[in-house]
């Protein structure tokens, strides 16, 4: 089976496939999930990684994730789009790691990746380092919630009715936890302005 869209169409079209596929997957028809899979399965360890921290815990995430998806794509009626849907599925599986989630390693634990040499003084990583630290810090600081409507509007540029669909909250909501991250991340970040 080959898709008859790709990452040239449109949003329309993509998601009219994506439909498609998902009919056929809830019937049985374990190559068109197999297909879903592959086309989404990028953007989903983009932001699971995003969000738990780590490339190990988001790989876990998103595989619980399909599974999940798999077994409930009989439910799947299309009201939202199929995307929007299987954010909902990893956001919901991130939030509850997230939520069970004894408090985070010491920070100075996490390997940074090494800037290019030609690029870097020792001086500017260490500034580099510093900024990243408190970053973290500033990230860890922010509630679940807070944190994955912050990373689904500001890394992923989800619009909030998407967000909202995804979490399963009002817009308004979305806007006023995207909000409230936005100004404890600034206020955190004050010395790096």
């Amino acid at each position: 089976m080959k898709a008859r869209w790709g990452p040239d169409d449109d949003e329309e079209t993509a998601e009219a496939g994506d439909r498609l596929l998902a009919v056929r997957a809830a019937e049985g028809d374990e190559e068109a999930f197999e297909m879903l899979v592959h086309c989404h399965s990028p953007a989903m360890m983009q932001l699971a990684e995003r969000l738990m921290g780590s490339r190990a815990e988001a790989e876990d995430a998103v595989q619980d994730a399909f599974l999940s998806a798999w077994r409930s794509l009989p439910e799947y009626r299309g009201e939202a789009g199929f995307r929007t849907w299987l954010y909902r599925i990893v956001t919901n599986r991130c939030l509850n790691l997230l939520r069970a989630r004894r408090p985070a390693a010491d920070l100075d634990a996490v390997a940074e990746p090494a800037a290019p040499e030609h690029q870097s003084s020792p001086a500017r990583a260490a500034e580099s380092h510093a900024a990243v630290r408190d970053l973290a810090q500033a990230m860890g600081s922010l509630s679940a919630e807070q944190k994955v409507c912050w990373v689904l509007r500001e890394i992923e540029g989800q619009p909030y009715e998407t967000i909202a669909q995804a979490v399963g909250i009002r817009p308004e909501a979305v806007r006023a936890r995207v909000f409230r991250a936005r100004r404890m991340l600034t206020e955190a970040m004050v010395a790096w302005r």
